[in-house]
Order: structure tokens, then sequence, then C-alpha cells
């Protein structure tokens, strides 16, 4: 009974022990934001102020976006021009899908097997922002993102992206100087993360989204990059919202599908899907001690009894007898 015990404890432990390994850096997001890399209200000048020319300007001036063409929708014509009204003096690329694929041809043919075999094109879109601004450095900027004020104080950082809600780092607006170590490792592991799940929407979010670099991120911040190596962090206050903020927030999630409903839903619900799942798989555990390891034993303890009744009765006595003699005696 006791090894049967003993084995049962030791998978579940097991079993629980692979489980929370693989899902270590999702469950680090939960707890770290960053704050310790954080672009603090008080670094930043305020709009117009003077203090914005004495800064370094270590980001080249140049302003990334991406869309499939170059005739955009009109519900994004608006935040577009924004960008462009507050800096006249960056250089503008949209990188549109043949333009990307011509980029990655040229300068990266390493990857293109994988850039051409992504079944969304919301992958392409998420990968060739990454190799820009490794490439040339720069800020890249969604195209549902209107721009509030210049964006030269964030020039001052090596590199930064956005903190996001709940957990993690987005990657709809960052910044980097050219060959920035974290967009290197950004790109050098697209490869390895590029799996299919089957909700289009994780698959996105996972190979090459958001929770993606959120992950890359935890890895590179592992590290403790030190100096030009580190990535600056924008929070919420800072990126829109304010009157100060950076940028301003349009319609935007044109990829999104029917199954982003659930994955919204779960996220709303998450502690409540935890213990669902936390019961679900110790009774999954429960159920196979029932059905494979209790009937074992049962058999050894019936086998057992069953050998010591076919001992003849005469010498089952005669060997209680002796240790009754023996107890005696001493």
């Amino acid at each position: 009974m006791r090894k049967g015990v003993v084995t049962f404890l030791l998978v579940t432990v097991v079993v629980l022990g692979f489980a929370v390994h693989n899902v270590w850096t999702l469950l680090t997001l939960l707890v770290i934001d960053g704050s310790e890399d954080q672009i603090s209200k008080a670094e930043l000048p305020a709009p117009n102020s003077v203090a914005i020319s004495e800064r370094p300007q270590l980001i080249p001036k140049i302003i990334h976006q991406t869309y499939i063409n170059e005739t955009l929708p009109p519900r994004w014509i608006e935040p577009q021009q924004s960008c462009l009204d507050l800096h006249p003096d960056y250089e503008y690329k949209l990188w549109t899908d043949k333009k990307a694929r011509e980029f990655i041809a040229a300068e990266y043919p390493w990857f293109l097997e994988t850039f051409d075999a992504y079944p969304y094109p919301i992958q392409r879109a998420d990968a060739i922002r990454y190799f820009v601004l490794h490439h040339f450095g720069g800020i890249y900027i969604d195209l549902d993102d209107g721009c509030n004020r210049s964006l030269d104080p964030l020039l001052a950082y090596p590199a930064w992206v956005r903190r996001t809600h709940p957990t993690g780092i987005s990657n709809d607006a960052m910044g980097a100087i050219p060959r920035h170590p974290f967009f290197l490792k950004a790109i050098d592991s697209l490869p390895e993360y590029n799996r299919k799940w089957i909700l289009p929407y994780i698959t996105v979010m996972a190979s090459t989204g958001p929770l993606y670099l959120s992950i890359i991120w935890r890895h590179y911040s592992s590290t403790d990059p030190q100096g030009d190596d580190r990535v600056r962090i924008l929070f919420p206050d800072e990126y829109q919202n304010h009157p100060w903020s950076f940028f301003t927030h349009h319609v935007g999630n044109s990829w999104h599908n029917n199954d982003v409903k659930l994955i919204f839903w779960m996220a709303q619900h998450w502690i409540f899907l935890t213990v669902v799942g936390f019961a679900v798989g110790f009774s999954l555990l429960f159920c196979i001690y029932q059905t494979c390891i209790r009937p074992r034993q049962q058999a050894n303890n019936s086998k057992a009894r069953f050998s010591y009744s076919r001992i003849p009765f005469y010498r089952r006595i005669s060997g209680k007898d002796i240790e009754l003699d023996d107890r005696h005696q001493v």
C-alpha cells in the first residue's frame, strides 16, 4: 500500500514540476513588471521644453510602420499623418508586404524560408519590425497609434519598449539603436518559437507577437544587461491617456478573429480557470491512481493473503506457539 502511494506522489510531483518548468517564464511575467528599467516622469522633459535639445540622440530619426500595401484604410490616415506632422525631420519608412520580403531576402536570407512559411500575414508584420529595428534602428509605431508629441526625448535611450496590461511588454511601439543586442536576440529566436497552436490568436501571440517579445525580454533581462544594453520600459502614463503622453490610440486589431473573444474571456477569468485547471489535474491523477495503481495493490494484497491461507493450519499454529514460547522465555 505504501509503495503505491509513494509512486503516485512521485508521479504527481514530476508532472507538476514539468508543467511549472514549462510555464515558469510566463509565471514570472505576472510578478515582474520591469519597474527597475522604467523611464520615469522625472527623466522626461515636458512637451516643447528646451531641455529636449540638450539630451543625447542615440536612436536614428526614422519612423517605421507596416501595412499590406501603400493604400492605407481611412481610419489610419489621421494617426499616420499626426506622426508625420510632428516629425518633419524624421525619415519615414512604410514596409509593405512586398518591401518587407525583399528586405528579408536581401539582408537576412537565412530567415526567408520561415518568413514565407508563416500561415498568418500578421506574423510577417510582427517579424519585420524586429528586423528593421535591428538593421536600421529608429522607432516602430503601429498604424493605429498616433503621435501626441515629439518623440525626440525617447531617442536618448538605446532601446525601449512599452509596458502592457496585464503583463509583459507590447510590440506596437518601440525604439532602438542599430544592432542592439535585445533585437538581435528577438530576430535570432524567431525560428525556435515558430510553432502552431490550436487557436490562431495564441499561435500569433506566442510565435511573433507581444507574448513572444515578452518571453524574449524576460530571458534577455535575466542576463542583467548594463549600460547601453539595457531595455528601458515606457509605462502607460507616458505612453497614452495624458496630455504629456507620447501616443494616442485609435481603432485597431485588424487581424483579430473569433477566437480572440474566447482568449479575452479567459484573461478576465484567469483565477477561476486556474483553480478549475488544478482541480481537473488532481482529479485526473486521482482517477489514474484509482484505476491503475490501487487495483494492482489490491491484487498483490489478495495474492499475499491467498498464499498465507495455503500454509497448513498446524504449521501456522505451531509458528505462533514458538513465538509465544520465545517471548515467555525472554
